[in-house]
Parts: structure tokens; C-alpha cells; sequence
């Protein structure tokens, strides 16, 4: 559901996702990308690209966070296992 908010809102998939940094450059970037995107109009595809680069990059990271966590909990899973 974030991909699509960021895709189609990207200021507010990014703040919605945890990142307000992220979320105010995007919204400077939208104002060149806009006065960009008349002449050459794939400029205005950039800033939902950056949004949805970014989600996926915060929740990759998130991901590896939880599963480097799991092991320091419980241990490294034992030899010959497989998922």
C-alpha cells in the first residue's frame, strides 16, 4: 500500500513511511521536475521513482534489521537447514 501512495503522492508515501528527509526532497524536487517535465515529460516520473526507490530501500533495511536481531536473540539457525 506505501508503493502505491508513493507512487502517486510521493511526499506523503515517504513521510507516511518514516522518512521526513526524504519527503522534504522530494518536494523540492517536484518543482523542477514539473518545469522540466514540459519540455522532456519523463521528468515527471522522477520524483515517484525516487519515492518508491526509497521506500524499498528503508523497508530492505528494516527487513535485514528484524532477521539480524532474530539471530542475536536465538542464534544462528543450525547446520545443513534450509527454508
Amino acid at each position: 500500500m506505501v508503493y502505491i501512495l508513493a507512487a502517486l503522492l510521493p511526499p506523503l508515501g515517504l513521510l507516511l513511511n518514516g522518512q521526513p528527509i526524504s519527503a522534504l526532497v522530494n518536494l523540492l524536487l517536484i518543482v523542477p521536475c514539473i518545469l522540466l517535465g514540459l519540455l522532456f515529460p519523463l521528468f515527471f516520473l522522477l520524483p515517484s521513482a525516487h519515492a518508491v526507490i526509497a521506500v524499498h530501500m528503508k523497508r530492505s533495511e528494516r527487513r535485514q534489521r528484524e532477521l539480524v536481531d532474530a539471530i542475536e536473540r536465538h542464534g544462528p539457525p543450525p547446520t545443513g537447514w534450509r527454508p
